[in-house]
């Protein structure tokens, strides 16, 4: 074996520790703007502080982590980095508002082949920004350089939010019942699933990003930030009940609606109470899927659904007026019959 006689720094395997310090600096004002009351210390630290608001007497702590799939693959062909951040931010809190949590902190991970500061920056103030709309604190994450494990330009997210919620304020689908309605709320598009298949219709059909779709390009229908959800439905939860909530993403409404309620009841929905919006219909057609695979692989327009009470309907209609949101009926609670599906769409 023969020695090299060459020094070599961790610069010369691909690592620049420089740019990395470099990157903390510039993000530190984004971190800042999201910092709640209850946040100790500030980003550099080996680990972040967080002090459960005095206001909640008896927490209970609710986590969940997510990524943003192959979506990423799509911010990277465009170089359009500003909101996947937002996205990553979404698919986190929204997931845990569901069971009636309210974000407290989020932390992310970056990891990449080759840091790219101004790049790097781009995603994390995306990240920050979707911290501000939902209200939580960005403590902290992790930024990786592994050359070798990704290539130059490429790059991978992961998120982790965590929330609290009083312990007799759990939502856990128990209250649900026979009746009960089932009101939707709007996604901005696709969110953060499907994206597999979506760029393999853009590969099979050989179809540009740019090309338009009603005036509006497709590059800018796909890249559309994820919906985040959570001011809306706390205040929603200052007023009203909500028997149940089911976050819309991977495996659509038919697979994420039976996650909530119990196998003795199933979700009538009529397929025809909501506008699905143009992007949804083109992937139909340019995919040439039924509606049946529309709905189980997207949100096809509804990223969020409340199971209420009848009674409270109106309420939570004119409360979601303030947050310029047009709660939409999409249909009912029924009770199960044998072997048939928890979804049922007429």
């Amino acid at each position: 074996m023969t020695k090299n006689n060459k020094s070599i720094s961790y610069k010369d395997s691909g690592v620049d520790i420089v740019a990395g310090d470099n990157l903390v600096e510039k993000i530190k004002p984004a971190a800042k703007r999201t910092a709640r009351p209850e946040l100790m210390g500030s980003l550099g630290g080996f680990g972040s502080m967080f002090e459960v608001p005095k206001k909640f007497k008896n927490p209970v702590l609710v986590s969940g982590t997510d990524g943003v799939g192959t979506k990423l693959k799509l911010a990277i062909e465009l170089n359009r980095h500003d909101t996947i951040g937002q996205d990553l931010v979404g698919m986190c809190v929204n997931d845990i508002l569901v069971q009636g949590a309210e974000p407290l902190f989020f932390l992310d991970y970056y990891a990449c082949g080759k840091l790219s500061v101004d790049q790097a920056s781009s995603v994390i103030n995306g990240i920050a920004y979707g911290c501000e709309l939902a209200g939580c604190s960005l403590v902290g994450g992790e930024t990786a350089e592994m050359p070798g494990m990704y290539k130059e330009g490429d790059y991978d997210l992961a998120g982790f939010a965590v929330g609290a919620v009083e312990k007799n304020l759990i939502i856990t689908g128990e209250k649900i019942r026979e009746g009960n309605k089932l009101l939707g709320i709007s996604s901005s598009g696709p969110h953060s699933n499907g994206y597999s298949l979506i760029r393999k219709i853009l590969e099979v059909n050989n179809i540009g990003l740019g090309e338009k779709l009603n005036n509006t390009s497709l590059a800018d229908h796909l890249m559309a930030p994820t919906k985040i959800y959570v001011k809306h439905v706390l205040e929603l939860l200052q007023t009203v009940t909500i028997n149940g909530m089911a976050h819309i993403t991977g495996g659509g409404i038919t697979e994420n609606l039976p996650r909530v309620f119990n196998e003795n009841l199933a979700a009538e929905i009529n397929i025809g109470s909501w506008h699905i919006p143009e992007i949804f219909k083109w992937i139909k057609e340019q995919a040439n899927i039924d509606n049946d695979e529309l709905l189980k692989t997207f949100n096809s327009g509804i990223g969020m659904i409340l199971i209420v009470n009848e009674n409270d309907v109106n309420q939570i209609k004119e409360i979601s007026k303030k947050f310029n949101e047009n709660i939409v009926e999409i249909g009912k609670v029924v009770k199960r019959k044998d072997n048939e599906n928890q979804v049922i769409y007429i």
